[in-house]
């Protein structure tokens, strides 16, 4: 018997990105995962500014070429991998000249491009489930951190929930403090119907425009589960959070200054598949 499956969907990792508490938490939690005997594989987005020859990117030939459907045009889907040293932890890139691409400045094209960020969620989603089912891997958990994954949970359940790469995972998701300005662009809901999810699938969105704290209660709707990994997430999402009755790791001030938050939480996704 193999060992049991773990997908990390991350919108930051270190060291492919600048050092700060998400992308520190993109590496060390699938690391401390895979030192625990899991099999583990990360996908991120493959932003503008990462350097692919200093970190090594290569395109996969066999996992890229089909297209993403998005607001009735097609997006080619890119697939990227890089491996992390010394734990030779694989982590996949989703890729796509559209809405990834360079900023003289550097900046995340979340920040550089907003107003595109309600499509390039919904590519970055979208690419990292087509491409675990085209590795026929069967993930045990789903561990989505960082907004731009805070879609996953609504596709798994309703597009993909007959799916057997998928049938018997559990969600994930992390309530973290990093937010972005404003709304998604107004056409986002019906985007998202384009993609045959129905009314009532996508109520918790209401009818105004899409803000952080909407996406994120959408998230929280359709997770298995829950985990706060961070200080100063919204305390609205928090209590949200609590009123599911959903299993919901909360985070521990005094677990985080000894480093044993990543430990925490594979303890706390364990119990969720033992």
């Amino acid at each position: 018997m193999g060992k049991t499956k773990i997908l990390f969907i991350s919108q930051e990792i270190d060291p492919y990105l600048p050092e700060s508490p998400l992308s520190v938490l993109g590496r060390h939690l699938p690391q401390t995962t895979q030192d625990n005997g899991y099999e583990v594989r990360t996908f991120m987005p493959k932003y503008g500014c990462i350097n692919e020859r200093r970190n090594q990117l290569h395109e996969v030939i066999r996992l890229s070429g089909m297209n993403v459907i998005i607001d009735d045009s097609d997006h080619p889907l890119i697939i990227k991998v890089a491996t992390l040293q010394p734990s030779r932890m694989q982590v996949y890139f989703i890729d796509n000249d559209d809405y990834f691409h360079f900023s003289p400045d550097k900046q995340l094209e979340t920040v550089s491009s907003p107003e595109d960020n309600d499509e390039r969620q919904m590519f970055f989603v979208r690419g990292v489930i087509e491409t675990v089912k085209k590795l026929r891997w069967e993930p045990a958990v789903i561990y989505c951190m960082g907004w731009i994954s805070a879609l996953t949970p609504l596709y798994l359940k309703r597009m993909f929930q007959d799916d057997p790469s998928f049938a018997n995972a559990k969600i994930v998701y992390d309530i973290r403090p990093e937010s972005f300005d404003g709304t998604l662009d107004p056409r986002f809901i019906e985007k998202l119907a384009m993609n045959q999810f129905s009314e009532s699938d996508l109520s918790a969105l209401g009818k105004d425009p899409v803000d952080f704290r909407t996406l994120n209660k959408l998230a929280i709707d359709y997770a298995d589960a829950l985990v706060q990994s961070a200080p100063d997430a919204d305390p609205e999402l928090i209590e949200y959070a609590r009123a599911t009755g959903k299993p919901f790791l909360e985070y521990d001030a005094a677990a985080d200054a000894e480093n044993k938050t990543s430990d925490r939480i594979v303890e706390f996704y364990t119990s969720l598949i033992s």
